[in-house]
């Protein structure tokens, strides 16, 4: 028999579905986000809990015309599949094929591109006053689950939209976990509307009324009295008081009462904010028992959910068990993420020492604020926040950490590419954006053991140090037992000789490339240094001073965007310097990167060791014919 789901070339397809039908086309869905998924990795468990939410959203709305914006979306696999991309859906996250997340490039039905927590309510608002401006009459929802709720940028967005608009639909999808489980205030009240057993027995009570008498008059007698009942449970609901109208919680997993309600919501005209109650991971058993786990990950068996282990530790847990020893060794240290525990190896950290774990939700700014007062008071906060995340919270870390010069620890995680998420996530501008900033040191590690020596030493450090480090796993150095102090500021020579005509400088996970181009080169008779910088600021001055005025040419490798890199600060001191040696900057172009294979992608834009030596020629030719004009009499 035909899958319902072979059918559907885009929403309008949906629209000729029946109830039955579109139930039967939900658990399709399912087993193709399994299936697929299962290959390519992704967002299983968000996906599988907005299913019946999708659908219901493009049965009764008309995409493109209608926006819908999906807070993050890595939940729009669904979305995907039902706007024309189902023949394509098999290439999501792979080279060339589908992104993970909304593209406005992609697809005329993805209205917004997205890969952060809480843009959604914000964005929607901007379109629903321009829609107004226009005279337009299309529909704005968004999408936000309840973990956007922990999220300042949303409180903002709330604060204004009924001020500014007088039409929108806001979808609260509350599963109770973003990545772990949700935390903080706006977590336990969401809870208490939806546990809440007065509430719970009004709203049924309510429903059988409707059901029993019927009629639109009983319709409206059953919404007022649960408006009041809400009003003597609740006198101070949040989104009524913001100027949105509450509707629900209602089941998420329902369709026709899914259908029924964007039907009545899409008539009002004033802000609404419909509660809807969905089951992260819901039709795949190992995701409802593993929900951190079946978050976002690579490639699982589409059975079990088992997935290969790895061989050996990832820099995320090497910074967390390295964090763990030591918090054993000074009682001053604490450890703070940002709604990321699973993500950067923090849970590891939390079952050692969960009275010196914060997890503070999706708010950066919050967070690196949070570390600025802790640190005020004798403690040494370390901050573990993705590179690509910690750009939203520049101004708390130039006013409030560097300015007053505080020991705040920045552990950024995914530094450099995060390849299978593609631009929102890559995290190649952290150099750029911290290296301006007074008072500020920032490390690269070459490898696990240098990773926890720079932890070491960033706990020793009496100001605010960086240390960024990539995503998976590192070469496989072992770790010693107790991690050593590294001076502030020094490179690490890893091989010289008195004839090197190459000076090549790198940093963290590229130094490997460092010592095959010192290869390449050696096969060709030309000697090379290999230096691993192991700083980007503040660099060794004495060592690149040395070899500028030894060396014909230098080369900097790094896993980072070229403007405003490391080659950069490298630039500048020879020029503070007054010295003019040749300098060939490896490193990612001026632009943002897609999606991809890392070795791919590095191939692509000419981050390899034979994009160095095609760009090091020029400098050793003319170096060998100097010195072949010298030795002529």
């Amino acid at each position: 028999m035909a899958r319902i789901l072979d059918g559907i070339d885009s929403p309008g397809d949906v629209k000729r579905l029946s109830i039955p039908d579109l139930d039967k086309l939900a658990v399709e869905i399912r087993e193709e986000l399994i299936t697929v998924l299962s290959n390519n990795g992704g967002h299983l468990g968000p996906n599988l809990g907005v299913v019946e939410l999708t659908i219901a959203l493009h049965y009764v709305f008309s995409t493109p015309t209608d926006r819908f914006l999906f807070d993050v979306s890595h939940q729009a696999y669904v979305h995907k599949l039902l706007t024309g991309r189902r023949d394509r859906f098999h290439t999501i996250r792979t080279p060339g094929g589908l992104n993970g997340f909304m593209l406005r490039t992609e697809s005329a039905h993805d209205c917004y591109g997205a890969g952060h927590a809480g843009t959604a309510l914000s964005a929607a608002l901007g379109m629903a006053v321009a829609r107004d401006q226009a005279g337009g009459k299309e529909h704005i929802v968004a999408v936000a689950g309840d973990a956007a709720f922990t999220c300042g940028i949303t409180y903002e967005a709330l604060n204004n939209i009924a001020h500014h608009t007088k039409r929108m639909i806001v979808v609260l999808n509350d599963n109770e976990w973003s990545i772990d489980k949700n935390v903080g205030a706006i977590a336990s009240y969401l809870n208490k509307i939806v546990t809440s057993p007065q509430y719970d027995y009004l709203h049924d009570r309510a429903g059988k009324f409707v059901e029993k008498v019927g009629g639109r008059i009983a319709l409206r007698m059953a919404r007022k009295a649960e408006e009041v009942a809400k009003g003597m449970l609740w006198p101070s609901v949040i989104f009524e008081e913001l100027g949105l109208k509450y509707y629900g919680p209602i089941d998420g997993h329902d369709v026709s009462t899914l259908i029924k309600t964007f039907e009545f919501l899409r008539k009002q005209d004033r802000p609404v904010l419909l509660h809807v109650l969905t089951q992260k991971g819901k039709g795949f058993e190992p995701a409802l028992q593993k929900q951190k786990k079946f978050h976002g990950l690579g490639p699982y068996d589409p059975e079990t959910g088992e997935t290969k282990p790895l061989s050996r530790r990832t820099y995320s847990e090497v910074f967390a068990d390295t964090l763990v020893k030591l918090a054993n060794y000074n009682p001053k240290v604490v450890a703070i993420t940002a709604a990321m525990p699973n993500g950067t190896g923090l849970d590891r950290f939390r079952s050692h020492h969960p009275d010196k774990y914060f997890d503070v939700g999706i708010a950066e700014e919050h967070a690196v604020l949070f570390a600025a007062g802790m640190a005020t008071q004798g403690l040494r906060p370390f901050c573990a926040i993705y590179s690509t995340f910690l750009q939203r919270a520049f101004d708390p870390i130039v006013h409030d950490v560097c300015l007053q010069n505080l020991p705040v620890v920045f552990c950024m995680d995914r530094g450099g590419l995060s390849a299978d998420d593609g631009p929102t996530h890559h995290g190649v501008f952290d150099i750029s954006y911290l290296r301006s900033i007074p008072n500020l040191v920032h490390m690269v590690p070459k490898d696990e053991n240098e990773l926890a020596d720079m932890l070491f030493t960033a706990m020793k450090w009496d100001g605010p140090i960086a240390v960024r480090y990539p995503r998976g796993i590192g070469p496989g150095t072992p770790v010693k037992d107790v991690p050593g102090l590294i001076p502030i500021g020094k490179a690490e020579l890893l091989q010289h000789s008195e004839n090197d005509r190459v000076a090549i400088f790198a940093i963290g996970a590229l130094v490997p490339m460092a010592g095959d181009l010192a290869l390449k080169l050696e096969a060709e008779g030309i000697s090379a240094a290999v230096i691993n910088a192991r700083f980007t600021k503040p660099i060794d001055v004495e060592m690149l001073e040395f070899y500028a005025r030894s060396v014909d040419v230098i080369v900097t490798l790094e896993d980072h965007v070229l403007r405003g890199g490391f080659g950069s600060a490298v630039l500048e001191e020879l020029s503070n310097s007054g010295l003019t040696t040749p300098v060939v900057r490896i490193g990612w172009p001026d632009q943002f990167i897609e999606h991809g294979k890392v070795e791919a992608l590095r191939a692509k834009y000419g981050v390899t060791v034979e994009a160095a030596l095609e760009k090091l020629r020029p400098y050793l030719e003319a170096g060998r014919l100097e010195g072949v004009s010298a030795r002529i009499p």
